[in-house]
């Protein structure tokens, strides 16, 4: 959407707005539900110092904490909904700030389960377990508690950090609030001189059309945007740093790496594996860019054309064609998996579909068990927007499968496992497309958006991810960070990556670093180069016709996190502890720049 105006969220259809009314009727219905479950907190205690009486004592209460926290995940999911749809709504944004602080009560709550059942011993809950039926569903979950046992403290202290859940939520919240509600950026200029409005929502519309000006305009006017407030944005990162850094003390690791990889059973050689093997193929990228330099026919390539079309021929794809044709890519998954997206993306209103003014930036799903896997976007009928739904289908399918078949214990999976699955349909409907639509402009649509998809996966998220163990090492070694350092840190990382073949803008491509949230969740960015590896090494089993694979990757979505990632993605089929499905993606991309390389 490049018009001079974005509508405003009263503007839309309701038809093209995610459906809040199928989780509460109304805002009142919500505040009814905010208020009893915060008036139940009180039952969440009545178990304290008596789950070591029997097993059944310890079924009840079990039950009592899974059925609170399918409520509070209700109340929290519909609170975000308003708010991530118009930043600027002040009643929505109370209502988030409401749950967020709901929802750290609740952990404060039940802080004393994991040390009492502690107490109790392994042996015993082992024979518990077989004891009371109520319990079986719980074995993984003590399995991995008395795996993490060094690292649980006293009743007490996980009391308080418990209730450090909300005021810790505060610093990527105040990034949102920031650079969502807050700024107002600069208008692009088109080549002819004309306005073009920039939002969160709009800057990939623009960064991805022929207009170089308007590329130029629209990536220098975001940047400088971020820029003149760089001092803030930096002491708010490095509050969250340095919160990580302080839970890391507090849960006893040696490392904030460490400490993430941790907590679902991941080797930090995985993180470095990634890293290293990166490092190792960067000049694949240094090839990219000056095929697409030549392409373009432009004497420099500046960081904003690394989005630019390569074609004039770009196809206009509405919503219900990217649909139709992301169900056509799965449907080696079977026809109840691709009905399931149809009704969701076309009856149920799973998708929060069209830019408008307050809007998020980005794209991302959303639910708990008890509402649909809800998904926020801004599509703009382009390639680039199919290739999000697609993502975020992912996302959505896989939710949707833990949540039917699984019990709440094991209905969040992990960051790591999560973007396997998201990448995986990604992967599924290039193959489709490019096998379906021989028209060369087309394919050079499709390569360019999947070098788009790589180039964040392969290359920024990398980077991203080089750039926060650095800084979060120099925090941990007791060494200052300022915007400076940052921003300094970033480009020359950036600058490795383009080699000679890109200009460097030092601060503006060194500000990078503050327009991603995802640092504000430590150590997520490197689980995307992995996720796309699993993803595609898993896409390349059932598209090779191997038998099971299909069936197996299935039990992986429907696993949730009833066991360690790497064992699930094992059993699907792919290896995450070595670095040959790093290797073997890096193989696809490769083969990507020899075709791109080909047709233009």
């Amino acid at each position: 959407m490049t018009e001079a105006t974005i509508p405003t969220r009263k503007e839309l259809a309701p038809e093209h707005t995610w459906n809040a009314p199928s989780v509460f009727p109304s805002v009142e219905d919500w505040e009814v539900e905010f208020k009893k479950v915060s008036d139940s907190l009180s039952d969440l205690g009545k178990f304290q110092g008596l789950l070591s009486d029997g097993p059944a004592t310890l079924a009840d209460a079990l039950e009592v904490f899974d059925d609170m926290t399918r409520r509070v995940g209700i109340v929290f999911i519909y609170a975000g909904m308003s708010h991530y749809v118009d930043t600027t709504d002040q009643e929505a944004a109370g209502r988030f700030s409401k749950a967020q602080g709901l929802y750290g009560k609740t952990l404060a709550a039940i802080a004393y389960l994991d040390p009492e059942l502690l107490k109790i011993g392994e042996r015993t809950l082992r024979q518990w377990v077989v004891d009371e039926p109520r319990l079986t569903i719980y074995e993984h979950y003590f399995s991995n508690l008395f795996r993490k046992q060094v690292h649980i403290r006293s009743t007490e202290v996980e009391e308080v950090l418990g209730l450090l859940a909300d005021p810790f939520s505060g610093a990527r919240s105040t990034a949102r609030m920031l650079t969502d509600a807050d700024f107002k950026f600069e208008p692009a200029v088109s080549k002819d001189g004309r306005q073009v409005s920039l939002t969160q929502g709009t800057l990939e519309k623009i960064l991805t059309g022929a207009d170089r000006e308007a590329r130029r305009t629209a990536w220098e006017n975001y940047a400088d945007t971020y820029l003149a407030h760089k001092n803030t944005l930096a002491n708010n990162l490095i509050t969250s740093i340095k919160q990580n850094v302080f839970m890391m003390h507090a849960r006893r690791h040696s490392s904030t790496l460490e400490a993430a990889l941790f907590e679902h059973n991941i080797p930090v050689e995985v993180f470095h594996n990634l890293i290293d093997t990166f490092r190792k193929n960067i000049p694949t990228w240094h090839r990219y860019w000056a095929i697409r330099r030549e392409a373009l026919g432009v004497e420099t390539l500046h960081t904003y054309d690394i989005w630019a079309p390569l074609t004039t021929d770009q196809p206009h794809i509405s919503y219900d064609q990217a649909v139709d044709w992301i169900c056509d890519g799965l449907a080696p998954l079977g026809d109840e998996y691709t009905d399931l997206i149809r009704k969701g993306c076309l009856t149920d209103r799973w998708v929060d579909i069209y830019p408008n003014q307050g809007k998020t930036a980005g794209a991302f799903s959303h639910g708990s068990p008890g509402t649909h896997p809800f998904i926020v976007m801004s599509f703009n009928n382009d390639i680039f927007s199919l290739s999000t739904l697609a993502h975020e289908l992912g996302h959505s399918m896989h939710s949707y499968l833990t949540w039917q078949n699984q019990p709440i214990v094991y209905s969040r999976y992990s960051l790591f496992a999560a973007e396997v699955a998201s990448n995986f349909h990604q992967a599924m409907v290039r193959a489709y497309l490019l096998e379906k639509e021989t028209d060369p402009q087309f394919q050079i649509s499709l390569i360019e958006e999947t070098m788009d998809n790589l180039h964040r996966y392969f290359f920024i998220m990398p980077t991203l991810a080089r750039f926060e163990l650095e800084v979060h090492e120099r925090v941990e070694r007791g060494e200052g960070l300022t915007a400076e350092s940052m921003i300094e840190l970033m480009a020359d990382l950036i600058s490795e990556g383009y080699g000679d073949e890109m200009h460097l803008d030092r601060q503006r491509d060194g500000i990078t670093w503050a327009t991603f949230s995802h640092l504000y969740m430590d150590y997520y960015v490197y689980q995307y180069a992995t996720g796309i590896s699993g993803a595609h090494a898993l896409a390349n089993r059932i598209l090779s016709g191997e038998e099971g694979a299909a069936h197996k990757y299935l039990n992986f979505l429907n696993a949730g996190s009833s066991n360690y990632s790497l064992n699930l993605l094992e059993l699907a089929g792919v290896e995450l502890t070595t670095p040959q499905a790093v290797e073997e993606t890096f193989a696809v991309l490769a083969g990507y720049v020899d075709k791109l390389e080909q047709l233009v």
